[in-house]
């Protein structure tokens, strides 16, 4: 708790801090006394011993240090007794513990800091995460041969996907079936074969091309799935389904990216989760706070 010396500076304190987007509390009264508390839903009380660069009795962390400021600064401009405003907030500036802060003195005498971390992990739970990095990695990719001129682009954005994350030529095998209803089959062999660690599938359904269209889309990632369940490696969905031939050509490169490129690097990123995952590090299993 801090105390507010007079009735309006507990008034200009609550201002403030509504301003910055604090919760107002359930606060209480007495004959002699009144209590504005604000509300935060994650937060915690830290002691310090030593030296800071900042001086205020009460440091506040925050995300969006900029925007906090910006708005600490049009608070003072508004509501500043001197002429030109903006003397009480100081320029956000560099800590030599790793983060930005400024401080802020709403009312004479009280001094707050509001601060945040430059350690992109900070306050954020511990997860395990894949990297983008196919370095001694294998992969293999099953494409149907129907719609060439689509599988083709997709295959080359796969291949780039996975040469640009650092995998080698000779650790990806491709694999060519004849459409999309033969890919489960072929990508549970590679899964089983266990010379790889992940599996791009990429093919075409065209509604217009097909009448039996959802019947086989719906064999097809269902045959996928279950490789994937059964085998344990992960498998990366890149059959595209598509009302036309300009839908897929736009999802194949030319106006909405390249699925194939998107597809490989979600298998790399797979694959790196389950390594981390199944023989995991401490480094994997922690973050740095």
């Amino acid at each position: 708790m801090r105390a507010a010396r007079t009735a309006e500076e507990l008034k200009t304190l609550e201002s403030f801090f509504s301003a910055l987007g604090f919760e107002p509390g359930k606060g209480s009264a007495g004959e002699h006394f009144r209590t504005a508390p604000f509300l935060a839903p994650l937060g915690n009380l830290e002691f310090l011993t030593g030296k800071m660069s900042a001086t205020p009795e009460i440091l506040i962390e925050v995300t969006g240090l900029k925007a906090v400021h910006g708005v600490a600064e049009n608070w003072v401009k508004k509501n500043s007794a001197g002429s030109s405003g903006g003397e009480n907030i100081s320029a956000i500036t560099q800590t030599h513990w790793n983060s930005r802060l400024f401080t802020a003195e709403p009312v004479p005498g009280m001094v707050f800091g509001f601060w945040e971390s430059e350690n992109v992990h900070h306050g954020k739970p511990v997860a395990v995460e894949g990297d983008l990095s196919a370095a001694g990695m294998r992969f293999g990719i099953v494409v149907s041969r129907w719609n060439g001129v689509i599988t083709d682009r997709l295959l080359q954005g796969a291949l780039d996907a996975l040469l640009r994350s650092g995998a080698k030529k000779d650790a990806i095998t491709v694999v060519r079936v004849p459409g999309s209803w033969e890919i489960p089959a072929a990508a549970r062999l590679l899964a089983e074969s266990k010379n790889v660690d992940a599996i791009v599938t990429l093919g075409v359904l065209l509604r217009g091309e097909t009448a039996h269209y959802e019947a086989i889309y719906t064999e097809v990632s269902r045959g996928i799935g279950q490789s994937q369940q059964d085998t344990g490696v992960p498998h990366a969905f890149g059959v595209l389904t598509c009302e036309t031939l300009e839908q897929a050509l736009d999802r194949a490169g030319l106006k909405m990216g390249n699925k194939g490129f998107e597809a490989a690097l979600a298998a790399i990123e797979m694959a790196s989760v389950k390594k981390k995952i199944v023989t995991p590090t401490v480094t994997d299993m922690a973050v740095e706070l």
